[in-house]
């Protein structure tokens, strides 16, 4: 009785670009950024030359690390919606103190806010389990309202921006025939850093552990509060860094500086595939994601939309592109 051997289907060409895909998760999203940027340039012809490309990656910056914020925290099932408020908090306090007190002082001073609630959202959702959409919302109104005390305060001394502020906001310098931002001497160590924790440290594997499964998390001996803490900490020194250096690229201190951030950086950080279930995702794709969102801007803009009508736009496509990414990830 011979017996013949059934040799497997090749899969559809669909399903073989969709595995594809899921493979290899950034691709997607290099596609449709280049995608945007062709738009651009049929819509615009001759927009996107160099001085345009410094532009984008000035105005993506901020949004790439207030991004990274929530690309940590999402990681562990959580948000952080105070990241803008403490970016504007440190913005405010560094351009009002660095009027009468040294650069050092004004800069320890800006920082005291984002450890404090930093500190508290982490104390909050680590060891009395409160949920970090009420935690983080909650300690938002607080600074805000703090800020508004504060600023009576100082509205008699007026307020600066520090000179090396406003370089590494707005300054580019000449490198390899290219105009390189100067904000990339500080976004390509942070950058570099948040990838190199979240895929070669133990926090890092705990940020995904947790997100995973927390209760396994706890059985097998981790102090949950301890890295929920450190995560928040984290988090809102990397949003106080961002408002010292939002505020160097707008140069107009306000109490809702970077408050226009904050669901963008949601937006960039699901774009870039990270699960706001938890335990999925990564910092590369996020700084993609950001990119993404700041080149949308622009184009909306070149459109003429009323602001109403681009915002639902905005929207729109922010769910499409989520939906789709997801479903690719989750097919595979």
């Amino acid at each position: 009785m011979s017996s013949t051997a059934i040799t497997p289907s090749p899969l559809p060409l669909g399903r073989r670009a969709k595995r594809f895909m899921a493979d290899r998760p950034l691709i997607p999203l290099i596609i449709l950024l280049v995608i945007l940027v062709v738009i651009l340039q049929i819509l615009r012809p001759g927009i996107v030359n160099e001085r345009w490309i410094a532009n984008t990656i000035k105005f993506a910056i901020p949004l790439a690390i207030l991004a990274g914020c929530q690309t940590m925290t999402m990681l562990t099932g959580g948000i952080d919606l105070s990241v803008g408020t403490v970016a504007t908090m440190s913005a405010f306090i560094m351009a009002t103190q660095i009027v009468n007190q040294d650069p050092a002082v004004a800069f320890l001073l800006a920082m005291m806010p984002a450890v404090l609630i930093g500190l508290v959202n982490g104390i909050g959702v680590g060891v009395f389990r409160v949920h970090p959409l009420i935690m983080t919302l909650g300690t938002t109104l607080i600074g805000t309202g703090c800020l508004q005390v504060y600023q009576r305060t100082v509205i008699a001394s007026g307020a600066k921006i520090p000179d090396f502020l406003a370089w590494l906001g707005t300054g580019v310098t000449p490198m390899l025939g290219f105009a390189l931002p100067n904000a990339l001497l500080l976004f390509v160590p942070l950058a570099a850093l948040i990838v190199f924790t979240l895929a070669r440290t133990g926090f890092g594997r705990l940020l995904y552990a947790v997100g995973d499964n927390e209760r396994a998390t706890r059985l097998s001996g981790v102090q949950y509060w301890q890295v929920i803490t450190a995560l928040y900490v984290t988090s809102s020194l990397l949003a106080g860094i961002t408002g010292l250096l939002y505020i160097g690229l707008i140069k107009a201190p306000s109490l809702s500086l970077a408050e226009p951030l904050v669901l963008p950086s949601v937006a960039a950080a699901v774009i870039g595939g990270t699960s706001i279930f938890g335990g999925r995702g990564g910092y590369t794709g996020t700084i993609i994601g950001a990119l993404i969102l700041t080149v949308l801007t622009t184009l909306l803009t070149i459109l003429q939309m009323p602001e109403g009508a681009r915002r639902i736009l905005f929207g729109l496509i922010v769910l499409f592109v989520t939906a789709a990414y997801l479903r690719i990830v989750e097919d595979k």
